[in-house]
């Protein structure tokens, strides 16, 4: 063995894990098709994850060439490895902008649900309203879950679906509950409006002494120069012409 041969097994280990994860995507696709919300989420994602195989490969040349030695190839593995993983888990700004506009529309789409409810209307026909009244992500969200009510679909199973959106799951918990015990969905909804309402006004509050606490250093840099030419610039002066008398 020369000693050349270290890099080349770096970089014959770093091939051989971009060609699996290569792999392993079409491999996916072929066993079954992804679903809509994945297939949206996918096309909001960031040059990060466009570029994931490129940072993983990188990475994992770039530790081990630096480690080098007989150990370069296994901690270049790990390092594309913890590369693939932490770009996987990074979230996208478009998704999650996304995900916190649909936490704000939350409170105004449930207590409207509730309204719709409390006049008289059907589940599928109240959702179908709400859509309709506020657009955006939740009512996009929604609006598959009103096509398979109106289809004909059991509503339990319909509201256990939506139950796992880690946005929506509240309202769909809810609903699914009540569709179970057989109850009036109308005094569950109401409770979660007041709920997700009350919610929302401690988060506003919370934010709001956030920006009261990150605002208090800058504010002090700020005020420190004036505080130092007003109050020690005269007294450290006034000092010196005393001695100096």
């Amino acid at each position: 063995m020369t000693g050349s041969s270290p890099p080349g097994a770096v970089v014959a280990v770093v091939a051989a894990a971009l060609a699996a994860a290569l792999l392993c995507p079409v491999v996916a696709r072929a066993g079954r098709p992804a679903p809509l919300a994945e297939s949206a989420d996918v096309a909001g994602r960031g040059w990060m994850l466009r570029f994931r195989l490129l940072w993983c490969g990188c990475a994992g040349l770039g530790a081990a060439l630096f480690v080098g030695g007989g150990a370069a190839p296994a901690v270049g593995l790990v390092a594309a490895v913890l590369t693939w993983v932490v770009i996987g888990r990074a979230e996208p700004p478009a998704v999650r902008r996304r995900r916190e506009q649909v936490r704000r529309d939350l409170p105004h789409v449930v207590d409207l649900l509730a309204a719709a409810l409390r006049a008289g209307a059907a589940p599928d026909a109240a959702v179908t309203v709400v859509c309709a009244a506020l657009p955006g992500p939740a009512a996009s969200r929604l609006a598959s879950v009103s096509a398979r009510l109106a289809l004909g679909l059991e509503p339990v199973r319909v509201w256990e679906s939506l139950a796992d959106d880690p946005e929506l799951a509240p309202l769909g918990r809810t609903l699914a509950r009540a569709q179970a015990s057989g109850a009036s969905v109308v005094p569950s909804v109401e409770r979660l409006a007041d709920d997700l309402a009350r919610q929302a006004r401690a988060d506003v509050e919370e934010r709001a002494r956030a920006v009261g606490v990150k605002a208090a250093l800058p504010l002090g840099l700020c005020l420190l120069p004036a505080f130092l030419l007003v109050g020690i610039v005269p007294l450290v002066v006034g000092l010196l012409s005393t001695l100096s008398l």
